[in-house]
């Protein structure tokens, strides 16, 4: 996936009054945060900020071209209406290119797993996993392939192939994805062992 590039403009005014203007004018307000802990106030093309977003992920790296000069970031909040969901307001968090960094990595769960289609049930628990790297090694998000899983198979946190330069910072004992019986089948065996074990 090619990097999502915004245009952006820095803003002089401040206060909702200036935000509703900019709002009008089809543009959304946010705010940059630097690395270094300083904040810009800009705004963007409200269009090219909902076409640009589809698909990306809090650890998604985008391009902001602000007067000039391109600053790479994470778009880290975004403000809705809660009536329309129209984008009401945006931070970005801008990222420096040689130094680590610590996100949150969304997982993808793909595939049938064959346990399931002998009557287990998939369960897959963990929906990020928290890494170290540079800005430029961060993964997108993991694809995690369920397919092989049979009953009472599962994968862990360690088990995933990590990219040169990627640190894990989750436990690598957390399941990512397991697959096993229904607790109806559980229990109806169960009773069926109880049953035997009152007979004998």
């Amino acid at each position: 996936m090619s990097q999502v590039v915004f245009a952006a403009r820095k803003r002089a005014g401040a206060g909702s009054a200036d935000a509703r203007r900019i709002r009008r004018a089809g543009r959304i307000p946010g705010v940059m945060y630097g690395h270094a802990g300083q904040a810009v106030a800009i705004d963007l093309d409200a269009l090219e900020f909902l076409n640009g977003v589809k698909g990306i992920s809090e650890s998604t790296i985008v391009s902001i071209n602000l007067e000039g000069k391109t600053h790479e970031a994470f778009v880290k909040d975004t403000q809705r209406n809660i009536i329309d969901g129209k984008v009401l307001h945006v931070d970005f968090y801008e990222v420096a290119g040689d130094k680590l960094l610590r996100a949150r990595v969304p997982v993808h769960i793909q595939g049938n797993p064959a346990g399931v289609r002998e009557g287990g049930i998939l369960e897959a628990p963990l929906h990020d996993i928290e890494v170290e790297c540079l800005p430029r090694d961060l993964p997108e998000r993991f694809n995690v392939d369920v397919s092989g899983l049979g009953v009472n198979q599962s994968i862990h946190v360690r088990d995933l192939p990590l990219g040169p330069g990627v640190r894990l910072i989750s436990g690598g004992d957390q399941v990512i994805a397991l697959v096993k019986f229904a607790k109806t089948e559980e229990a109806a065996g169960g009773a069926e062992a109880a049953a035997e074990t009152a007979k004998s």
